[in-house]
């Protein structure tokens, strides 16, 4: 009887481990259904900002959700209008970037010729190949509108959602036979996650909108593309900033030359150091920031699990993993290897 409890027990890793491999498998195979309704939710909790304000001033709720829906339809629909529309003009000046960029690197022959070291045209372009990156990003904002392309169902999944959202405690509630229950766990993991999103998206928008200035000050090329892309980038922490900045970058270097392509990588530094080191940490707190290595290891997770908006989603969906462990005692360790720190700061000894 020992032995076969003690089989019992060993052999219990095992079948956890395949039945993550499993859950895993079929998420994957579900990418496109799972994919909609990731950026449903995201745009849901945006939503309930505005949409309990005006229920806490009267509103009645089903018009409150009305103009929420048609103040996003308007939003979504020109940063569509305008994002598009800089994709397609890129797509069609891409060829002559491509020229110009093996022009530039060819370039470099003459110097390297000059220091005494002699580089074959094929060895200089298989080493350096810029163009390439600005095939990826392409393809890269390619892959995102295919994912985002049923814009309707996705408008649709949120409304949904906002209509059902002040019912759901009360459907709690009725599961499980508390008609006076107030779930203050609950609603505190609920409130920080919204927190989160809220603030994260908002400060994601002026790193996308300075961007965009900065941009257009310098002449580059695309600076509304540049600037959507930044938005987008900027979920991943550390990572995001710099894979935003380098086609950027790229490209004011084959447009004006090395000056404007330092002065560029300039403004994507300073943005990003004094949005991510100073502004967020002040309004999100310490707390509530993931190690480096977390945030790269979700990346290539969620990337490879849902695809780009897996990847651009990667740092959401792991502080949604990590306040929930931090809500229950017993995971808590899980919060605190995700963390960024060590663990809670505890009051030197003598003070209370």
């Amino acid at each position: 009887m020992a032995g076969v409890l003690m089989s019992h027990v060993g052999s219990r890793p095992i079948v956890l481990a395949a039945a993550l491999v499993v859950i895993l498998w079929g998420i994957n195979q579900a990418q496109h259904v799972l994919v909609l309704l990731l950026v449903s939710v995201f745009l849901a909790i945006l939503g309930t900002v505005p949409l309990r304000w005006m229920e806490r001033h009267r509103v009645p709720s089903v018009l409150a959700v009305g103009v929420v829906m048609v103040v996003m339809l308007a939003f979504l629909g020109v940063l569509g209008g305008v994002v598009g529309a800089s994709l397609t003009n890129f797509y069609d000046a891409l060829p002559a970037y491509r020229i110009t960029m093996h022009d530039l690197v060819l370039s470099l022959k003459d110097v390297s010729k000059a220091h005494g070291v002699v580089i074959t045209d094929e060895s200089l372009l298989r080493s350096l190949n810029p163009a390439g990156v600005m095939d990826l990003t392409a393809s890269l904002l390619s892959s995102l509108g295919s994912a985002l392309s049923n814009v309707l169902l996705i408008l649709f999944t949120v409304l949904f959602i906002l209509l059902e959202a002040s019912s759901f405690p009360i459907k709690l509630r009725s599961i499980l036979e508390q008609p006076h229950a107030v779930f203050p766990g609950v609603t505190r993991f609920v409130g920080q996650i919204k927190r989160y999103m809220v603030i994260k998206t908002l400060i994601n928008l002026v790193a996308g909108v300075l961007t965009t200035l900065w941009l257009l000050i310098l002449g580059v090329d695309f600076p509304v593309l540049w600037g959507f892309l930044a938005f987008l980038f900027h979920f991943v922490p550390n990572v995001g900033s710099i894979v935003a900045a380098v086609p950027a970058i790229l490209l004011a270097l084959v447009q004006f030359g090395p000056g404007s392509a330092a002065l560029t990588a300039a403004g994507y530094i300073a943005i990003g150091a004094i949005l991510g080191n100073v502004i967020e940490p002040r309004i999100l707190g310490r707390r509530l920031g993931l190690s480096t290595l977390v945030v790269f290891l979700s990346l290539v997770f969620w990337g490879t699990l849902l695809g780009v908006v897996g990847a651009l989603l990667c740092v959401p969906l792991t502080m949604t993993l990590k306040l929930a462990c931090e809500s229950r005692q017993d995971t808590q360790w899980i919060a605190v290897v995700l963390g960024s720190e060590s663990g809670p700061e505890r009051p030197p000894k003598g003070c209370t």
